[in-house]
């Protein structure tokens, strides 16, 4: 399989230059996406908006494939089999990834599963209630008792869609959606 640490290596700098954020990178086999191929998946932000715009993963994509496609030619194929390039913003229910993710949502409900059981628990549900960057340690709520979860064994964890998180959250930039469309139906 392969290195996604050194596909974060290749993306990261790609998104930088545009002045986005890099939220994830996940490589899904066929057979968790049901496809003939794997999927490439790339999720950045904007750090002021907290999205990207339709025109932004295009831009991003095309970077990406780009430059996979420079690295391939001098001999270093990241992927060896096919697969497809997935750019995206992260979307109102985003996964948290980044310790800052785990900070600037506290007071909203995220689902948290661990990579190893701590006091037989590898699942939480509740409000996010702090993060301490001193100890690395993310507390939630969960009927009213507050766990510290060890940010370094999180394996998956992402947003709860709720009221409060929409209220919350920017209403999401259509612009150049109905272009997309248009070529898209051409």
């Amino acid at each position: 399989m392969a290195d996604i640490a050194r596909i974060i290596e290749v993306v990261e700098p790609e998104a930088k230059a545009l002045g986005f954020d890099l939220v994830r990178v996940a490589l899904f086999g066929k057979t968790e996406v049901g496809d003939e191929e794997h999927t490439l998946q790339v999720m950045a932000e904007r750090p002021e908006t907290g999205q990207l715009l339709i025109e932004d993963c295009a831009e991003l994509s095309r970077r990406i494939s780009d430059r996979m496609d420079q690295l391939e030619e001098a001999g270093e194929d990241l992927i060896e089999d096919a697969y497809r390039l997935e750019v995206s913003s992260p979307g109102i229910d985003r996964p948290l990834t980044r310790p800052k993710d785990f900070a600037g949502w506290v007071g909203h409900e995220a689902r948290i599963e661990l990579k190893d059981l701590i006091d037989r628990r590898k699942r939480y549900r509740g409000e996010l209630v702090g993060f301490d960057p001193a100890t690395n340690t993310i507390s939630i709520e969960e009927d009213a008792v507050v766990y510290a979860v060890p940010f370094d064994l999180v394996a998956h964890a992402k947003l709860v869609l709720t009221d409060k998180l929409i209220a919350a959250s920017r209403p999401i930039d259509m612009t150049g959606a109905d272009d997309i469309v248009e070529e898209q139906e051409d």
